[in-house]
């Protein structure tokens, strides 16, 4: 794939105010060293494990309630590795440590209506949480789990959970019951956070009948908390272009299985969010546990089975995403973080990590779509954000809809844009830099659920070349492999991590001697981390992401990555969106791509030979579909994520076992139904 990277299309300015390089010239301080770049930074992180480690505590703010004895500890396997042996923290306290009067988080409802909460207020509602959680019982290890939209009680019912050393798991309200029952009854939950409804494109869904199922399905949970969404909303609203104008919302256009909402009361089992606050409690208690003890249960997309259920502790979630958002996203204690996300997203954990650099953060809750493609953009400019976070999908979306950014807003405050869910292809920089803002840090990030945080990502200190994330995360030994495991540069193989790491899970649930964490990440390769990405670290020691390795097509015995091809159509103004597929045919695979077509357009034979003749033009002959076939939809997970696994299960008639994972499962129907594929 051609990519024509030699000019940087973005360079620093003034890189030693940053904290990466602040960071840099403390660990030559520290160590007597000259190191003089990334690279080199990089390097030593991955050699001085225990020196980096310990000055990432020390440098970014990680408070411990008992300092360790020992930074690291190797077991036999890399995931018997211990960290910060004998010490002990609380994520829930390095966030609650910032009391002050100033903005912890601002909410703002898909109908405009916004509400803020201080530092201050924050601690209060989650000592007074914290004591409703006790009185029912909720101890160390329980699982309390929160069916809700992004919304500010969702981080206080996170953090009450945390800081009694219990398990926080989440889903967003989109979710069938199916789906919910499927990850909250694995871990066995005891306790529930719901809202009443939520809104989304224009439309309000009740939340309690599907809340009342979940509950009858699931033995464990013994009580439900509502979070009446009707009754927040604040009595003085902020009035925008998107304002309701002091109406209650969620009243408005309900689609609701009866009135569920007036009933919810009559059952024991419920209890509303006001009597959970309705004590006197002003001190938050912090627990004080491991280094490995569970904080999150994060599940897989659940579209080939039942979701994994990956826990993640305290320690690897404080150290990474400190590191993260510290050093390479450049986020201080005077910035405003917002990203596009639901609470079944692990970029919803990530994001609220922002509160432990005692910075502001933004969140939202509705369609990024409603009423138009301009909703985000007008969010991050009228509200002076200085982080953003959204999808690839997203940004390429709305270049597709003619939306143009920089069209009356100025984004003063704007120093960093993230994107990730997809590759973010070399077209969609040009369009960030020529109609957005042409001084921003354009961070793609990859990692994933697995590690709940990233593999490679931004730096501020570095250029950005198209089409490339910037750089591999500090710490990381970030490798690209080939089949028999020897390391890659330049090109194209397995993503993979060479060394043990503090993020890396703590263990899957119910997982008896870790049979299904190794089988899902050791199993490629003895002892190596191989995360089932197909990538390339570049020339500029950056990396580009073609694809899942499990979506790989191989025409021929030749490796592509779907990414390659969806650069192509996603450049074509009659294409929407497409999904490619290795269909096995005649002893061989053969490329299929589906296509969704712009404005009623009818997939014809010119149409088909233009789309041919732009992949063929611009990749190889060997990533040029065997066949094209238009669709109406594509199936994506709850999160956007296309499934090209289920559709090539679809179409190899294979079954794809839970499809209340996904979004629209309906859509796989027309891919079993298409008799074109059998010539």
């Amino acid at each position: 794939m051609p990519e024509n990277n030699s000019q940087a299309i973005w360079t620093p300015n003034k890189p030693e105010s940053l904290n990466m390089i602040n960071f840099q010239n403390y660990i030559n301080e520290s160590n007597k060293l000259r190191i003089k770049d990334y690279q080199q930074l990089h390097q030593f992180s991955v050699d001085k494990t225990t020196k980096f480690w310990q000055s990432i505590v020390e440098f970014c703010g990680v408070d411990f309630i008992q300092n360790s004895t020992q930074v690291v500890e190797y077991g036999e396997h890399k995931i018997d590795t211990s960290w910060f042996v004998d010490g002990t923290l609380n994520y829930a306290q390095n966030i609650l440590k910032h009391r002050s009067d100033k903005t912890a988080i601002t909410f703002e409802s898909e109908k405009g209506v916004k509400v803020s909460i201080s530092y201050n207020e924050l601690y209060q509602q989650v000592a007074k949480l914290q004591q409703f959680l006790k009185n029912q019982g909720i101890q160390k290890n329980d699982v309390v789990a929160g069916f809700l939209p992004n919304i500010i009680e969702t981080v206080v019912a996170m953090l009450a959970t945390a800081s009694l050393g219990a398990i926080w798991t989440s889903t967003s309200p989109d979710f069938g019951f199916e789906g919910v029952v499927d990850r909250f009854g694995q871990v066995e939950a005891k306790l529930m956070f719901v809202t009443d409804g939520y809104y989304y494109n224009g439309k309000t869904h009740d939340c309690l009948e599907k809340a009342k199922i979940i509950n009858d399905k699931i033995d464990s949970i013994e009580k439900v908390v509502v979070i009446n969404f009707t009754d927040n909303q604040p009595q003085s609203q902020e009035k925008n272009r998107h304002s309701c104008e002091g109406r209650n919302p969620l009243k408005e256009n309900v689609s609701t299985q009866g009135d569920s909402s007036l009933r919810w009361n009559d059952d024991a089992r419920f209890i509303s969010w006001d009597s959970a606050l309705d004590n006197n409690n002003r001190e938050v208690h912090i627990e004080p546990v491991d280094f490995k003890h569970p904080l999150y249960i994060l599940y897989s997309s659940g579209t080939t089975g039942k979701p994994k259920c990956i826990v993640h502790g305290h320690g690897g979630i404080l150290l990474q995403h400190k590191k993260e958002l510290v050093l390479h996203s450049n986020v201080n204690a005077d910035d405003t973080l917002f990203y596009f996300t639901t609470c079944g997203w692990m970029m919803w954990n990530w994001m609220v990590s922002t509160l432990t650099t005692g910075a502001s953060l933004f969140l939202y809750d509705g369609s990024p779509f409603y009423p138009d493609g301009n909703r985000l953009l007008d969010i991050v400019n009228d509200n002076k954000i200085t982080h953003f976070g959204t999808s690839a999908k997203w940004i390429s979306a709305i270049e597709k809809a003619g939306v143009i950014p920089n069209q009356q807003r100025e984004f003063s405050q704007l120093t960093t844009i993230f994107s990730t869910g997809s590759p973010l292809m070399p077209e969609n920089y040009d369009f960030v830099y020529s109609q957005w803002k042409n001084d921003v840090c354009l961070s793609s990030i990859s990692g994933g659920t697995d590690i709940c945080s990233c593999f490679a990502l931004g730096n501020p200190a570095l250029p950005v070349y198209k089409g490339e994330l910037q750089c591999l995360g500090l710490g990381l030994d970030v490798a690209i492999l080939d089949d028999e495991g020897n390391r890659l540069f330049d090109e194209t193989g397995e993503l993979s991590c060479m060394n043990a790491f503090p993020a890396m899970p703590v263990k899957f649930w119910n997982d008896e001697g870790n049979k299904k964490y190794k089988s899902a990440y050791f199993e490629k390769f003895d002892n190596i981390w191989c995360h089932g990405d197909l990538a390339k670290i570049t020339q500029h020691g950056g990396l580009i992401i073609y694809g899942r390795s499990d979506a790989t097509l191989n025409p021929g015995g030749v490796r592509i990555g779907t990414a390659e091809i969806y650069r192509q159509t996603d450049n074509m103004e009659e294409v929407i969106e497409s999904i490619a597929i290795g269909q096995d045919w005649d002893n061989d695979v053969r490329v299929v791509l589906f296509v969704i077509l712009q404005n009623e357009l009818k997939l014809d034979e010119a149409l088909i030979k233009k789309i041919k003749t732009t992949i063929r033009s611009n990749t190889t002959p060997r990533h040029v579909p065997a066949k094209v076939i238009q669709v109406t939809a594509i199936p994506k997970t709850l999160s956007g994520k296309i499934v090209e696994l289920a559709v090539k299960n679809v179409v190899h008639g294979r079954p794809v076992t839970n499809t209340d994972a996904l979004a629209n499962p309906e859509a796989l129907e027309q891919y079993r139904d298409l008799h074109e594929l059998s010539y």
